[in-house]
């Protein structure tokens, strides 16, 4: 089974620090029932008691049934239902945000290998819309990035006929935006950064001995990958690049990246600067 590292790019939930176990998404009017068929219910909202013709009209409270007429930021929140004091239900309302497609442009997804790791923009998503899935929490990486671990059962060996589908959703405050990207699996690979092994002196040229990356999927044989050189000469400075892992001697240093031969894809991160004594 392979794994994806999926990678989400949003603001941190306000109001809300985590997924609430039961939510309602709605975009004009809502139903909330309490779950129990006692009529001597009590309801709150964030807290705060709620009554029958609240919010101007715009609530209606009967027993353990609220009716939103018209849903907009101040209704938006928890319902609980109580009886006796104790809590019956929680229903957590939310506003479905609508944005265009040109968004989804900002979801952006990375597979590490073909084993697999996956970079895209919430705070909750699933895979894979063809197969049963589960919700996935992501861990929050800093800077409003989330990270999330995913697992898809495409076999590496055999040609891609089918293509992935990732959702993401995200809230924040009581807002929720869901969108649903679909890809390749082959268009979305980006090797991490090879190793450079050893260097070794072959006359006036310099022999670079590189490995694929420790997360690149194996066999290299049958996943290969095809390398760059990037080096500076020390006699002018000229930056140049090399598809072979000869280059000359007389350079001050020189960097590598990798990317698939065969899909042709992104090309790695560089390496760090090796400097050449």
């Amino acid at each position: 089974k392979q794994t994806l590292l999926l990678i989400l790019t949003s603001s941190a939930a306000l109001g809300l620090e985590h997924f609430p176990k039961n939510y309602l998404t709605v975009k004009q009017n809502a139903n909330i029932t309490c779950g129990t068929e006692d009529t001597l219910v009590t309801w709150t909202l964030n807290d705060q008691a709620l009554d029958d013709g609240s919010f101007g009209g715009n609530i209606h409270v009967n027993g353990p049934f609220v009716i939103v007429d018209e849903v907009d930021t101040p209704v938006l929140g928890e319902y609980i239902c109580w009886s006796a004091g104790q809590k019956m239900s929680s229903t957590v309302l939310l506003y479905e945000i609508e944005e265009e497609d040109e968004n989804l442009e900002s979801l952006r997804c990375r597979a590490k290998s073909y084993d697999c790791f996956l970079p895209a923009h919430g705070i909750t998503a699933a895979m894979n819309g063809n197969e049963p899935c589960h919700w996935v929490d992501g861990r929050e990486g800093g800077n409003g990035r989330f990270q999330f671990e995913l697992s898809h059962s495409l076999s590496p060996y055999v040609e891609e006929t089918r293509m992935l589908e990732l959702t993401v959703e995200a809230i924040d405050k009581y807002h929720i935006l869901n969108k649903t990207k679909r890809f390749y699996l082959r268009d979305i690979i980006q090797p991490d950064s090879p190793s450079v092994v050893t260097r070794r002196v072959v006359g006036q040229m310099l022999n670079v001995t590189i490995e694929p990356p420790p997360t690149w999927s194996s066999p290299h044989s049958f996943f290969s990958l095809e390398n760059e050189i990037e080096y500076i000469l020390k006699d002018d400075g000229q930056v140049k690049k090399s598809s072979s892992s000869l280059i000359p001697r007389k350079i001050s240093k020189f960097r590598v990246r990798c990317r698939d031969s065969y899909v042709l894809s992104a090309w790695s991160p560089w390496t760090p600067w090796h400097n050449v004594m």
